[in-house]
This record gives structure tokens, sequence and C-alpha cells, in this order.
């Protein structure tokens, strides 16, 4: 099982970091990918309100290669500024690791959906399976998208090690 969070020494998803994030503030935004409940209001990936016109988002890099056929939206704790929706793109760039450059960022919003737009709730975990989740072959990174703004407090990716 590929995991995109902090597990336990030697685990398959240890490995996995945030690359590059758009528009944020946060508490402590390395809570974002870790296995265990967040511990406050806050702990995750919150951003500014947007004022004007578009969305928020972030690039994680996975700790591995692998195929993902579930994933997990939690906004625990945020209660009033979560987010509306949200949708994950993926793609496989044929290495792991967060050294990816900026033209692969530029390019990101064109990446291949894994999972379309879909309403969140406040104070939830939203879990995504089956046809929700499209089946897109490998992937090493994952660009989250949060619209319009708000706090995700963690996401889980779940699948297969290529």
């Amino acid at each position: 099982t590929i995991r995109l969070r902090r597990l336990g020494k030697g685990s398959i998803g240890q490995r996995a970091k945030i690359r590059f994030l758009f528009l944020y503030h946060t508490h402590e935004l390395e809570i974002l990918i870790h296995q265990l409940q967040d511990r406050k209001h806050g702990d995750g990936w919150e951003t500014r309100r947007r004022r004007g016109p578009g969305y928020d988002w972030i690039i994680l890099a996975l700790g591995v290669r692998g195929t993902i056929s579930r994933a997990v939206v939690d906004t625990a704790y945020f209660k009033g500024n979560y987010p509306d929706s949200c949708s994950i793109q993926a793609v496989d760039l044929g290495m792991t690791g967060i050294d990816i450059d900026d033209a692969a960022i530029a390019n990101s919003e064109d990446w291949p959906a894994l999972l379309s737009q879909q309403k969140l709730s406040a104070d939830a975990v939203h879990e995504f399976v089956d046809e929700q989740v499209t089946g897109l072959g490998t992937a090493t990174h994952v660009r989250l998208n949060i619209f319009p703004d708000g706090g995700v407090s963690r996401l889980r990716l779940f699948g297969r090690v290529a």
C-alpha cells in the first residue's frame, strides 16, 4: 500500500514530501501528510482568504511510485474555513522526490485528474474510492486543489507500489 503520509520507521510513505504550495499559511504544514490524527485547529494546510478569482493548490511528492486507488481528504477542526470543494491531479514524472523543475510545476495545472472536483463539508473525513478515483496508472506526484481556499487537516492516498 502506498500512503502519502508519515508512517513508522522504514515505511514506504515515510519519504513523502511537500514540493510546492500556493498562497498558504499554516501552523504545522507537515501535519498534512502525517499518519496521526490532527492535534488542534490549524494543523495541516490553511490558506489565506481569497478575495479574487482562482483557487489554491499544493504539490506533494510521493515517497514511492505507485498506483492510487483511494483518497481521503480530512477537514477536521476547520468549521468555518474549510474548502467548498477539492480535486486531485496526479502524474508520473519518472522519479520520486522533491527535485522537480519549475516547468513541471508550471505545467501541473494540466496534469490528469485523479479525483474530479468534489464537494467538501466542515470538520469531516471525506473518503473517495472506486469510480470517484480515476485509474491513471502510476504516479510520483500529486496536486491537491482546493476551491476557492480554506483548510485541510490531512490528505491520505492509498494504492499499490509500482
